[in-house]
């Protein structure tokens, strides 16, 4: 087993003690004044701002949230990673009681705060960090904490996201696979970099203790069985699941197995770093005249198929931070200028593939400017969308089963949707 941490900090961010809980009592209320001279004394260094310190036998892990660190310390060889990872869980549940974690709301809310930490840690080892499991029996309203709560099954069975007892009428369970395109294109119209990080969202309404298995055209999992798919079979990279997926299973199989929490969360994300295509292309041409005057010609185009249409696209051009007077004329849609943004809003909300449609605009540059004034940096065409029933990676939900031992029977729902991440254009 991983060694411990010995104690909890929350300190405000002059570093004063603001809550602290010792779980082991070998380290003392002054390994919290040495942690925070060191990180001082490591302001000036960029080389060295890293979330761990070590100093005199004590490890130290820290996060900064708003005005607040989180710090754990520890005497023993632990896993940090781990920790770290505890602390952001910390930073999560205090969100979900008090809105926002600040040092006001922890100075409002002292009792909470350590009934949460008591039962988050025991003995120094991370235990349930669920808030809606947590949120069953610590309370946050004095006139609830008074009565006597009995644990919740959660906490006390294997399955610690999940509470026992749920009852629905009717059982659902919604499926959305997501993927956002991230894209940036230089002013040679070459791809600098693309990939796309996908993400499996799941809202379940599901009545006991169900057990679902999630069958997706992963290539290893299809070869595993000997079979090969009608459709395109996909490499899935970089996977990221939710606690709840039996990992020995998946790494065992491919099968993704899994008892789901109650309500919505991500069961899986992952990223495919493969050369993607512009699904819109926007070309723009500027033209000054007499440096009073400037013109833009863009055109937008979408490369994908005919039979996918692209939703709420907007394209964000830049324009001069003085123009004004602007005379726009579309093919398609409606265009504003936003001189708060210096940029020229271009909405079309239905865009079919292989489309191609025009924008002209015409400003007037009031300010005067030297013939040789350094040039004006030129910030990039940014490009939002969405594109549903369509997925760029091709990633196909083969099958999604739901057992549960009352045998009813449940509605699963799948839908695709591809949308714009980090989508910019230098071309301007």
């Amino acid at each position: 087993m991983s060694g411990a941490a010995s104690a909890l900090f929350l300190l405000d961010i002059k570093g004063r003690i603001l809550i602290w809980r010792d779980y082991r009592g070998d380290v003392t209320a002054a390994q919290a004044e040495r942690f925070f001279a060191n990180l001082l004394d490591r302001e000036d260094d960029p080389q060295s701002q890293d979330p761990v310190m070590y100093e005199n036998g004590v490890t130290y892990m820290f996060i900064q949230h708003s005005n607040v660190y989180l710090m754990s310390a520890s005497r023993q060889n632990c896993n940090a990673a781990s920790l770290l990872l505890f602390l952001h869980r910390i930073v999560d549940v205090f969100k979900h009681y008090f809105e926002e974690l600040e040092e006001e709301s922890l100075r409002d809310n002292f009792v909470v705060v350590y009934e949460l930490l008591d039962e988050m840690m025991d003995f120094g080892f991370p235990q349930f960090t669920e808030a809606t499991i947590l949120s069953e029996f610590i309370k946050t309203d004095a006139y609830r904490m008074e009565v006597t709560q009995r644990p919740p099954m959660a906490v006390t069975n294997a399955v610690s996201w999940r509470s026992e007892g749920i009852r629905y009428k009717k059982n659902e369970v919604f499926l959305d696979v997501v993927e956002s395109v991230n894209i940036l294109v230089n002013s040679n119209g070459q791809i600098i970099r693309s990939d796309v990080v996908g993400a499996l969202k799941m809202r379940a309404f599901l009545s006991g203790m169900p057990e679902c298995k999630l069958g997706l055209n992963d290539r290893l999992l299809l070869e595993a069985q000997g079979r090969t798919a009608k459709g395109k079979a996909i490499d899935l990279d970089d996977i990221k699941f939710h606690q709840c997926v039996r990992l020995a299973r998946f790494e065992n199989d491919r099968t993704i197995s899994f008892i789901p929490p109650d309500g919505s969360f991500d069961l899986m994300t992952y990223r495919l770093s493969t050369q993607v295509k512009p699904l819109v292309w926007v070309e723009a041409q500027v033209e000054r005249h007499s440096r009073s005057r400037v013109e833009f010609t863009v055109k937008a185009r979408s490369q994908f198929k005919e039979r996918s249409t692209a939703t709420n696209v907007e394209i964000e051009l830049p324009v001069p931070s003085d123009a004004t007077n602007p005379n726009i004329r579309t093919s398609m849609g409606s265009a504003t200028y936003a001189p708060e943004n210096d940029a020229l809003i271009w909405k079309i909300k239905s865009f079919p593939g292989n489309k191609e449609y025009m924008l002209r605009a015409e400003f007037s540059l009031p300010s005067i400017t030297a013939e040789e004034a350094a040039p004006e940096r030129k910030a990039p065409i940014r490009v939002k969308f969405e594109i549903p029933y369509f997925t760029v990676s091709g990633i196909q939900v083969r099958y999604l089963k739901i057992i549960e031992k009352s045998g009813y029977q449940s509605l699963p729902w799948v839908r695709y949707i591809t949308m714009a991440g980090e989508y910019e254009l230098r071309l301007m």
